[in-house]
């Protein structure tokens, strides 16, 4: 994630914060350092102040949008009043907290900003880990990010949009191998998953086939 906070103490113990909830971490102090990374670097939400230097953060926000960068960013800030919450709506800001803040408040707002921009993504029995389908990578609880092939992909997908859901190995071979005939392609890539992803992201079902999550 990304952090503009000019306030250097703050922005130190924003960093700590998330980090110490395994998010990786990028700081900038001002606001044009902020932009060259929104617009250079890949992230899934971004802390941003707004009175920060040479570039308010309002600004850019805006900018960034205009060059179509659309991660979901949360402006922290000591202006609240109602015209500045809509002023930082309106520049393309999705949440909006005001300094003094609740820290246990800003990791659940940072939690759904992160939801919000994994619409490709998928919740995995990993505890907080995630399908990031589009960029066919798993984002593993410890931080790690595992890259899967485009066959890995979509069998975990197909598996994780529907938790909890019994998938037979015919269901997975018509839908996710375009019904290749040798029946034993599901159990390889199975196989292949929890060589990389351990031994539990995908169970079976004894005499039926897989599924994530409990029953």
């Amino acid at each position: 994630m990304l952090i503009v906070e000019d306030d250097r103490d703050l922005g130190q113990m924003l960093v700590d914060l998330f980090t110490e909830h395994r998010y990786t971490v990028d700081l900038a102090l001002e606001g044009q350092r902020g932009l060259h990374l929104g617009l250079t670097r890949k992230y899934d939400a971004m802390v941003i102040d707004r009175g920060l230097p040479a570039l308010d953060g309002v600004e850019l926000i805006r900018r960034l949008r205009r060059q179509a960068v659309t991660v979901p960013a949360l402006v922290l800030t000591a202006f609240g009043t109602v015209a500045d919450r809509v002023s930082g709506l309106d520049a393309g800001a999705e949440d909006y907290l005001v300094k003094p803040f609740d820290v246990d408040e800003l990791l659940a707002r940072v939690r759904a900003l992160h939801r919000r921009n994994l619409d490709q993504a998928l919740l995995l029995p990993l505890g907080d880990g995630w399908l990031d389908s589009e960029g066919q990578v798993v984002r593993m609880p410890t931080g790690e990010n595992v890259t899967l092939s485009g066959q890995e992909c979509r069998l975990l997908r197909a598996l994780a949009v529907r938790p909890r859901q019994v998938h037979t190995r015919a269901s997975l071979r018509h839908g996710v191998f375009d019904g290749a005939r040798a029946e034993s392609i599901v159990d390889t890539y199975v196989y292949y998953l929890r060589s990389k992803l351990g031994p539990d992201v995908v169970r079976t079902v004894r005499g039926v086939g897989y599924r994530v999550g409990e029953l």
